[in-house]
């Protein structure tokens, strides 16, 4: 079976890109079975140290999944391909074993084990994009990965409502386990799926550049060389990051403040509807050959995905729109902004550039910071505004993302440009001395 299903990956090019997505997203949406499905609960009967216990037990995984992403900044810019299975699936049998603690212990002590839960999820999405990056499709391939970034939680809190309902003797606390349990047949033929996918070709790697583990002096030199312009997209990726995440845990208080008596199938409406528009339009970014117009077209992705989310918030605030058109707008504009910055906008620049590197390194840093912005903001609302409700909170954040995201992705535009620009002229230059070189050479032979 292995052998066949190789054979077919490397004769037919169709059949390599609808394994790669299924793969990609089945093995990621797995891993979200195993991290997401505990926020559909409200923990409304507990409290710790004077903060709602939904609010600790998030704050507590995300802690946990943002030390993931400063650990995986080393662990997968350095992980070679033998490693990576023998990774992936260790990393969820940790998770699964730490939402079994977490029904076991009694509340309000068993908020650590959603710490220990996040730890080791952080680093998945590394290991799969491992298997895509460095292709002349890696946006295509990526789709799967970012599709189910948009609808696993959405559906996942579809199917947490529909087994409470079916077994109503499960608690808030045991559900997330028995998710997971469910999942883990699934997530170990998805992960055997990413397996069996061949390395990148040799016409990849002149067209994307080879991607290889990074060391120290490797990180290093790349900072050095662009690390203001890259810090320019951290920035815009830990604030669309932080919204992402707020928008996402806390979905069942905003749905209950915007429209009261929502229909529990909501999230996986809105999530397919977002998907299926984001799938189109990052998903088309792979028709463009050229490095440097794909890396200009996906930062204007990026700046439009950023002004639809600053400008359906502002209708929705004077009641142009209602909550359901707000939240599929709002959610399709963050994932246009947030999605190529996963799967598209480091995969352009290494490739642009010729830079030694993968792209693990760079989505690591912004993860790392991206998740310090979630934490951040929580903390921000229960000392500093508690009065104001969960809509309230999004709606001003909202605001803050258009206009500082915008102004970030201008200066790293900027950047990128002088840097391209500079580059180009020490080639044209170093052309021209060769050519003279050989001219000189030829009047002498003469």
């Amino acid at each position: 079976m292995k052998i066949w299903v190789k054979e077919w990956l490397a004769r037919s090019q169709v059949f390599f890109v609808v394994w790669c997505v299924v793969a990609a997203f089945g093995t990621y949406f797995c891993m979200y079975a195993f991290r997401k499905p505990f926020t559909a609960g409200t923990y409304q009967d507990y409290a710790l140290w004077g903060f709602h216990y939904k609010t600790v037990l998030i704050v507590a995984q995300v802690l946990g999944y943002m030390c993931s992403k400063w650990v995986g900044i080393k662990v997968i810019s350095e992980l070679k391909p033998s490693f990576r299975q023998t990774l992936i699936v260790g990393l969820i049998i940790f998770a699964e074993l730490s939402l079994v603690l977490f029904g076991l212990v009694p509340a309000p002590y068993n908020f650590i084990f959603l710490f220990f839960n996040g730890l080791p999820l952080g680093m998945v999405w590394g290991v799969i994009f491992s298997y895509l990056e460095g292709r002349k499709f890696t946006e295509t391939l990526g789709m799967g990965l970012s599709i189910s970034l948009i609808v696993s939680s959405g559906f996942l809190k579809t199917v947490y409502f529909q087994i409470h309902n079916v077994f109503p003797a499960l608690t808030e606390f045991w559900l997330p386990a028995i998710i997971g349990l469910l999942f883990s047949p699934a997530f170990l033929f998805f992960s055997w799926m990413l397996r069996v996918i061949p390395a990148p070709s040799e016409s990849d790697k002149l067209l994307r550049s080879e991607r290889l583990p990074m060391n120290s002096a490797d990180k290093r030199l790349v900072m050095s060389n662009y690390g203001w312009g890259i810090m320019g997209f951290v920035l815009i990726y830990i604030l669309l990051a932080t919204m992402r995440d707020f928008r996402d845990n806390f979905s069942v208080e905003i749905w209950n403040e915007i429209q009261p008596g929502w229909d529990k199938t909501v999230f996986s409406q809105t999530e397919v509807i977002s998907g299926s528009i984001v799938l189109l339009s990052v998903g088309c970014m792979s028709a463009i050959r050229s490095n440097s117009k794909g890396f200009l077209a996906i930062q204007g992705l990026i700046a439009f995905g950023i002004a639809i989310c600053g400008l359906s918030t502002l209708a929705f605030s004077y009641q142009l729109i209602g909550p359901f058109s707000w939240m599929v707008i709002l959610g399709t504009g963050m994932f246009l902004a947030y999605t190529p910055i996963q799967v598209a906008l480091f995969e352009r620049m290494i490739a642009l550039f010729k830079i030694k590197a993968n792209a693990g390194f760079f989505m690591y840093i912004c993860d790392a910071f991206g998740y310090l912005g979630s934490v951040a903001l929580l903390f921000y609302k229960e000392f500093f505004m508690k009065d104001l409700n969960w809509s309230g909170l999004l709606i001003q954040f909202c605001y803050v993302v258009a206009v500082v995201a915008l102004f970030a992705l201008g200066f790293s535009h900027l950047f990128f440009s002088k840097k391209a620009a500079r580059d180009f002229h020490k080639k044209e230059s170093l052309s021209n001395d060769e050519n003279a070189k050989i001219a000189l050479s030829n009047s002498h032979i003469a």
